[in-house]
């Protein structure tokens, strides 16, 4: 787990999620339109130097990894938060009687992406659904509650997008969606994990009735290089 989980962005990128990597073989990113994460191998004096000189002048990014990490002093850090990092070895059912999990598709994307502008559940861009398997509850036509995937590296699956219009809360549909999209990732033979902010008490609890386990805290950084 260790190997892995501890550098996720990294790991996805140089496996299962390979093509997406816009960056090179020691420095790599997600396109600007999918997802804002970079990584690096070792996160060394070497590694820094070259994300330091290679990096895209002007376009935010973000870090996820295990351990604070100390940035070039030539960047512009606007935001940074202690997360928990979860994983899931045994899901909860969650049932919700009259309530179906709809797949989303691309036609659906300006209603997740107006959805999760109202939640603010995570980074969720235009191309951000071809991370795979997002799921929907809908109110007539109005997309109300969603989860889907987003890193997926050898042996683990990250679920993300967990989000609820507020109008809806107190019905569970975060919980079904996240029970359906657990037992998915599992049945396809992967391990279900997810982030979360350390001070989310509520989505914690609700993670921790659902299966989940604190692994380990993890950093979160948004920077840019300026020029």
């Amino acid at each position: 787990m260790k190997a892995y989980l501890d550098n996720p962005v990294w790991e996805a990128l140089s496996s299962r999620q390979a093509h997406f990597n816009s960056g090179g073989p020691t420095l790599k990113y997600f396109p600007a339109d999918i997802a804002p994460f970079i990584a690096l191998n070792k996160w060394d004096k070497a590694d820094l130097a070259e994300l330091e000189e290679k990096i895209p002048v002007g376009r935010s990014f973000s870090i996820m990894k295990v351990k604070e990490q100390a940035l070039p002093g030539s960047f512009e850090i606007s935001f940074t938060i202690p997360l928990y990092q979860m994983v899931c070895k045994k899901p909860v059912q969650v049932d919700i009687p009259g309530t179906t999990a709809l797949p989303l598709t691309k036609k659906d994307i300006p209603r997740m992406l107006a959805l999760t502008a109202l939640t603010r559940p995570g980074p969720f861009y235009e191309r951000t659904i071809e991370f795979g398997n997002y799921m929907g509850i809908f109110d007539g036509k109005e997309l109300i509650a969603m989860a889907g995937e987003r890193l997926q590296l050898p042996g683990y699956t990250e679920i993300s997008a967990i989000c609820t219009n507020p109008q809806y809360l107190g019905k569970s549909y975060a919980s079904y969606l996240l029970s359906i999209a657990s037992q998915k990732v599992i049945a396809a033979g992967s391990t279900p994990f997810l982030h979360v902010r350390k001070d989310n008490h509520r989505a914690i609890q609700v993670y921790e009735k659902l299966g989940y386990e604190k692994r380990t805290e993890v950093f979160f950084a948004i920077f840019k290089k300026p020029r």
